[in-house]
């Protein structure tokens, strides 16, 4: 399953490419994460994959928020 997700609280390019590396060692997890357009592609194997990838953002990066 795809899921695109814009976020906000990813307060640097570098930053979301050391988050992208860590979401895509997630067993099922493909991620790409654009800062620029402050959207997040996933392509997830299990829906429940998504909420283990949320909750990684949200430890990472406190102010992470995010609409789909």
């Amino acid at each position: 399953m795809t899921k695109m997700i814009r976020f906000k609280g990813i307060d640097c390019a570098n930053c979301a490419a050391k988050l992208e590396k860590k979401i895509n060692k997630i067993k099922g997890v493909e991620a790409t994460i654009s800062f620029v357009s402050g959207k997040m592609m996933l392509e997830l194997s299990d829906e429940a994959l998504f909420e283990q990838v949320i909750n990684l953002c949200k430890k990472e990066e406190p102010e992470f928020e995010y609409t789909i």
